[in-house]
């Protein structure tokens, strides 16, 4: 089964497309199957419908959220997916298997006023402020994942069109409008890249830290935390909730579901559904505030 574990993190990664990461998220997915199944002396690929079920079981007994299960049941079902086309198996264990409920959470999001003042934090007239003002500002204005932002690249930005490419989950590109002010913050990031000793191979990238080198996931959660707390927002705030404020500013504002999902990148609309809820979330506090039925 190693062997065909191998086979499969390589088909993942080149046929599949999938990241690093994504990969071994799965493989290490088959190892828990694995490791399940041994106790019950059932090899992998001898697995049936109901082994597949009480692993899931297992998971829910073990305290996993149902989000994570949902994950790991997904790397388990492109496992056995892999193993049907390369005839290793002749029935498909997890073809009736339904992914546990997630929960939905009504996401984090930013007023229109909360947003300018943290986008207003930095102090432009150095190197680092201006970095930092350019990365809330596309935040914002795009909507980017944490990873898409600091992969983003000046060969990807096309200004006079108004539009940069970005490099999402499972390395697919997507045309994602940018607004003049991001394009003129990010701008105003060259005007200090004299300031950085630009390592080789780094040239393009954006967004660098002051060793010359694309900034990592906890330096842009760093940045935000920093600057929300000194606007004095007092939300639980991360690199996603500008993700999540952009899309459900776009909403409040008529956008299309479809248009926002098509930006955002989200591979299924009810994804993108999630929005819709805080919208309605919003309405309903507007409702309780200036009602006049709700005013004592």
């Amino acid at each position: 089964m190693q062997r065909i574990t191998e086979l499969f993190e390589t088909y993942l990664k080149f046929e599949r497309n999938f990241t690093d990461n994504t990969a071994m998220a799965y493989v290490s997915d088959i190892t828990k199957l694995e490791n399940f199944l041994a106790d019950r002396s059932v090899p992998l690929e001898k697995a049936g419908t109901m082994e597949v079920e009480a692993f899931l079981v297992s998971l829910h007994e073990l305290g996993i959220s149902p989000e994570s299960q949902a994950r790991i049941l997904q790397g388990i079902k492109a496992f056995y997916r892999f193993l049907l086309s390369e005839r290793y198996i002749d029935s498909d264990p997890c073809e009736l298997i339904e992914a546990p409920k997630k929960r939905q959470h009504i996401p984090t999001v930013l007023t229109l006023d909360e947003v300018n003042r943290v986008i207003s934090m930095p102090d432009v007239s150095t190197a680092l402020g201006q970095r930092n003002r350019a990365i809330l500002e596309t935040l914002y204005s795009c909507g980017l994942r944490v990873s898409e932002l600091i992969d983003l690249r000046f060969s990807r930005i096309f200004a006079s069109e108004g539009y940069i490419i970005v490099v999402g989950k499972g390395r697919k590109e997507r045309l994602v409008p940018i607004s003049e002010s991001a394009l003129q913050e990010i701008d105003n990031c060259r005007a200090f890249r004299y300031e950085t000793d630009v390592q080789p191979g780094f040239e393009d990238c954006v967004f660098l830290n002051r060793f010359g080198r694309a900034m990592t996931r906890i330096a842009v959660f760093n940045v935000v935390k920093q600057y929300c707390a000194e606007a004095g927002i007092r939300k639980d705030v991360s690199p996603h909730t500008f993700r999540h404020t952009f899309a459900t500013h776009l909403l409040e504002g008529g956008a299309n579901l479809r248009a926002i999902q098509m930006m955002l990148g989200h591979a299924q609309i009810s994804t993108t559904q999630i929005y819709t809820k805080a919208d309605i979330q919003h309405l309903r506090e507007d409702i309780l505030m200036y009602h006049p039925r709700n005013k004592v």
